[in-house]
């Protein structure tokens, strides 16, 4: 029987065929694509012509055309819909991909092809994007180890195969530990929680098989529950579980897998000349160095602490005008901090969330992406791999542009965060292909499902990744959408959430679930008043564990990751009643693989841009002002990693921001 993943996908836009594949397909699948790739790195290393960009560096361009196929059918799935087998096949599969790209780095006689094109480049006749290609080829080529030789070639080979293991071991056991954990409510536990609580829970409860209504680990869930749960003996259950994922000891702890993970970096680092893991990483970043990021943090730090300490004394005496003596909790913050908000807002997220239900907002999403670069979104009936899913046709003047897929709702076979991914990636080489793009979240469920403006921020994030890759128009997949420096990459994503803010688009889409009534504006002016409620509390839990991932990579690798933690959060002076937002035995941003290891400050880095860039836009006047969105696309959503970073960013703002537009928008500092 043929393998469909090894088929020309004859489906509408050559979406995967979703419905024909089995898990059955995957593994000779990925070894016959991983064969055929072989035979074509083999090929392009046997040349013995001269050696030009189209023969070398376009040739690997063109190349694993068929091993991208089925890798991007896989790890959609896997991630978005895992069950036994899939995660046996990731547990197996890892470890031989990362073999298998080892050892396309480290053949010689690729890399000396290679460094023949590079040799020759002034006489090469390249364009800007040919020779930005190239530079990146060399130098990735170069950081994977590609002039290591003898025993340094054979350890680097083996640190990434069992760096691609314990990365997805980390992120299994995550799962497990995020899916395995319920806490079943009787109905008196459920009182002083707004329905939408109540009917999010009883969901939950309903998906998990019970009789009743549950709180789980997905974020959706658990962040209202500590938010308006009068219990506090049930806020402490759940909180403890939360914070203790992948540290609950036995199979799933994650403790020793992130410390042998750090320690293999610092080996890595070190085999290529550098000093240690943040300084080799962030080479290629627009920071450059751990003292720029560093610097960055702590210009945040002080500011955030302040307010956060502040706070922290408010909501201290709040508990104990209820009784409650002893110090604030990590699990009282977000109780208080809500109660606070609806007294000095009068802002209620219960009377909120009728008007963001989940379709209005993909519809305001859409509506914001037409207006500014004229994108239309029709509905596709397509196979797709879960029933949750959607798809849209997305076109410009008549003209396809991508295929968006929208997967919004939490389930337990879904790893938790929200992410954008591209199954196809824009090209116009070897022929012109056209994205198809992901977006998962976790939504709760409802009927209808409605949206924290929390959740809506996030809606508007995941499609500002969306907007980058589907706005691509570059030659060379390897540039184009969302592959740019990681401290850059979520400029377009945190610049789109700006737009859930303007007063017109929620004038327009904010409408009761029921009622079909636009949000009062009353309402309105308080939602946007609340924007940037409790800023300290949340910038500290960031900035607390971007410090801890750099600390952990900018030295000598921690044998006892938590010691490590414990010493920079007690150096920091972290505020009793936070924690991490992401705690070391859970962090996947910076476990799960190399991503946002020494990165998680790239939200930070990214946000200073893009609280500058909308700045444009307030200063024109016009949060749609078309002469902006055209520079926008122009030069940062369709260029790509085509160009360097931070001159993209200088040909649409005319210069680099500093941090007090940051940290104006968080209303750290008075505004002028």
């Amino acid at each position: 029987m043929t393998n469909p993943l090894l088929t020309d996908w004859d489906t509408p836009f050559g979406i995967a065929p979703f419905d024909a594949i089995s898990d059955e397909d995957f593994a000779p699948a990925l070894e016959a694509a991983l064969a055929e790739h072989e035979a074509e790195i083999a090929a392009i290393a046997a040349q013995t012509g001269p050696a030009d960009f189209d023969s070398v560096i376009g040739a690997l361009e063109a190349a694993g055309e068929r091993l991208d196929k089925v890798l991007s059918v896989f790890f959609t799935v896997a991630g978005a819909d895992s069950n036994d087998k899939r995660q046996q096949l990731q547990r197996d599969f890892s470890p031989r991909l990362a073999r298998h790209f080892a050892a396309v780095t480290a053949n010689k006689a690729l890399y000396a092809r290679i460094e023949a094109v590079w040799e020759t480049r002034e006489g090469l006749n390249l364009d800007e994007e040919q020779a930005r290609v190239l530079m990146l080829t060399r130098r990735n080529f170069l950081r994977a180890g590609a002039a290591l030789e003898g025993e340094a070639d054979v350890r680097m080979t083996e640190i990434k195969a069992r760096l691609a293991e314990l990365g997805t071991a980390f992120t299994q056991n995550l799962l497990a530990d995020e899916r395995d954990w319920v806490m079943e409510l009787c109905e008196s536990d459920l009182d002083g929680l707004p329905g939408f609580v109540v009917e999010a829970a009883r969901a939950a409860g309903r998906e998990k098989g019970k009789d009743g209504p549950v709180i789980t680990l997905s974020r959706s869930l658990i962040v209202p529950f500590l938010q308006f749960s009068p219990r506090r003996d049930l806020r402490e259950r759940a909180f403890r579980a939360w914070a203790a994922r992948g540290a609950n000891g036995g199979e799933t702890d994650n403790c020793a897998i992130a410390a042998e993970i750090l320690a293999l970096r610092e080996e890595r680092a070190k085999l290529l000349g550098y000093g240690n893991f943040a300084q080799y990483k962030l080479e290629t970043e627009m920071a450059k160095t751990p003292e720029a990021v560093r610097g960055l943090l702590m210009a945040v730090w002080e500011p955030a602490k302040a307010r956060a300490e502040a706070d922290a004394a408010v909501l201290e005496d709040m508990m104990h005008a209820d009784g409650v003596n002893g110090r604030l909790e990590p699990w009282d913050w977000r109780y208080y901090a809500e109660r606070r908000r609806r007294a000095e807002h009068d802002f209620d997220e219960a009377e909120v969330k009728p008007y963001l239900s989940l379709d209005a907002m993909i519809a305001a999403a859409f509506a914001c992406a037409n207006r500014l670069f004229g994108l239309e979104f029709k509905p596709l009936d397509v196979p797709l791999y879960h029933p949750d899913c959607r798809a849209w046709e997305v076109t410009r003047e008549g003209r396809h542009v991508a295929v968006f897929i929208g997967d919004y709702f939490a389930r337990g076979s879904k790893r938790s965060g929200a992410w954008c991914s591209a199954m196809r990636g824009q090209a116009k080489f070897p022929r012109e292909q056209a994205p198809v793009v992901i977006n998962v979240c976790n939504f709760s469920k409802g009927e209808p499902a409605l949206l924290s403006y929390d959740d809506a921020r996030t809606l508007f994030h995941e499609f500002g990744h969306a907007l980058h890759q589907m706005l691509s128009d570059v030659t060379y997949e390897s540039v184009s959408g969302t592959s740019v420096a990681r401290d850059f990459v979520e400029l377009p994503s945190q610049l789109y959430e700006h737009w859930l803010e303007v007063p017109q688009v929620l004038r327009e889409f904010a409408r009761h679930v029921e009622t079909g009534e636009a949000m009062p504006q009353a309402l309105l002016d308080k939602v946007l008043a609340a924007a940037n409620f409790d800023q300290g509390f949340q910038t500290v839990e960031y900035v607390a564990s971007a410090m801890v991932d750099l600390e952990f990579h900018d030295g000598a690798a921690p044998g006892d990751v938590m010691a490590r933690q414990a010493e920079v959060l007690d150096r920091l002076g972290m505020p009793d009643a936070i924690v991490m937002r992401h705690a070391s035995p859970q962090f996947a941003h910076v476990f799960s693989g190399d991503g946002y290891s020494s990165g998680y400050y790239s939200y930070m880095w990214s946000e200073v841009m893009d609280a500058d860039a909308f700045a444009a836009f307030e200063e024109a006047g016009d949060a749609f002002d078309p002469a902006l969105a055209r520079a926008l696309e122009a030069h940062i959503l369709s260029k790509g990693g085509s160009v360097d970073a931070g001159e993209l960013y200088q040909r649409f703002r005319g210069r680099l921001p500093g941090v007090e537009a940051l940290l104006k928008g968080r209303g750290l500092i008075a505004a002028e």
